[in-house]
């Protein structure tokens, strides 16, 4: 440890990189990403479509793309190329939020403070806007993937590492096992797998996506990947203390839905108290893990802060 009055070496450094003002930074990729969408789902006078933008324009602050363009950012890469997938990744996230919602599933009516979409539809239509959003998803890739000039390994890297987050090995078999865990007595590790899986899943890979398309080497790549991972397990346990103590203004939700549902949850299991402090520990393993990369991984640093201090006032 180099360090003046006990302060590590690697902490100067962060503090020496340029600040970034996170809103801005967000709100700027935002603009970037729903352009991009636009151009994906324009308006058009049939049902579906209508539902399916109904649900993608929703308000959503677009973390998952935003991530994915901050990673290709921080190992140098161009936005450009990562936008298509960055894109994508978002209609996987709107379609699993239109799913979710079903009654089937988490039988909610609110979501971002409006009515959730099986409500405004009907629950075929919604069903069937979220099966347009996850085709929609592999179709923007794909042909980002095959236009000429692209650069098509690392794009189909990207491809494949999106497929397996979304699906059986991700984000669906942690959506299956949280269901499954209703009611059902289970442990600390149990709940954690479910997380990483339902939640973490895309989140990881929207950074590795992000920085295969930028083109990591091996070393920043697992740098980024062990971010990922800590953001990812952070992000669903401040969605957990949220709907424990947030507010419908805050969260545009129901609150107290877990509890009602008996869902497994880090707050269920550990209490409120330990549960932050579990988020918080994950934030600063999270900034840990990228603290040789510099002012361009700055973005990535403000954007974990963001994930875990909408729940977890900084202590």
């Amino acid at each position: 440890m180099n360090s003046v009055e006990g302060t590590p070496r690697y902490a100067l450094r962060e503090k020496r990189a340029s600040r970034v003002n996170v809103e801005q930074y967000l709100k700027r990729r935002q603009l970037q990403v729903d352009r991009f969408l636009e151009r994906c789902i324009p308006p058009a006078a049939d049902n579906l479509t209508a539902a399916m933008r109904y649900s993608l324009f929703s308000h959503g602050k677009r973390i998952r793309p935003v991530l994915a363009l901050a990673a290709s950012e921080a190992v140098g890469g161009d936005s450009t190329p990562v936008l298509p997938f960055a894109g994508a990744i978002e209609l996987i996230h709107t379609y699993s939020l239109i799913h979710d919602d079903l009654p089937a599933m988490d039988d909610d009516d609110l979501r971002r403070g409006q009515p959730s979409n099986h409500i405004v539809f009907g629950e075929a239509v919604a069903i069937l806007a979220g099966d347009a959003l996850l085709t929609e998803a592999f179709r923007v890739m794909a042909e980002a993937a095959a236009r000429p000039g692209a650069l098509q390994r690392r794009a189909l890297q990207a491809l494949t590492e999106v497929a397996e987050a979304a699906g059986a090995r991700g984000m669906v078999a942690g959506q299956a096992a949280d269901i499954g865990a209703e009611h059902a007595a289970i442990d600390l590790p149990t709940v954690e797998w479910i997380h990483i899986r339902k939640t973490g899943a895309l989140i990881r890979a929207a950074v590795r996506a992000g920085a295969l398309l930028g083109g990591a080497r091996p070393e920043p790549l697992r740098r980024l990947t062990r971010y990922a991972e800590c953001i990812g397990l952070a992000f669903q346990i401040a969605d957990d203390i949220l709907d424990t103590e947030g507010t419908t203004e805050i969260t545009g939700k129901h609150g107290g839905r877990d509890q009602a549902r008996h869902k497994a949850t880090f707050p269920a299991l550990m209490g409120l108290s330990e549960a932050k402090a579990r988020a918080r520990d994950l934030l600063a393993n999270a900034v840990d893990a990228i603290r040789t990369m510099g002012a361009p991984a700055q973005p990535l640093r403000e954007l974990a802060r963001l994930i875990v201090e909408r729940a977890c006032a900084p202590t």
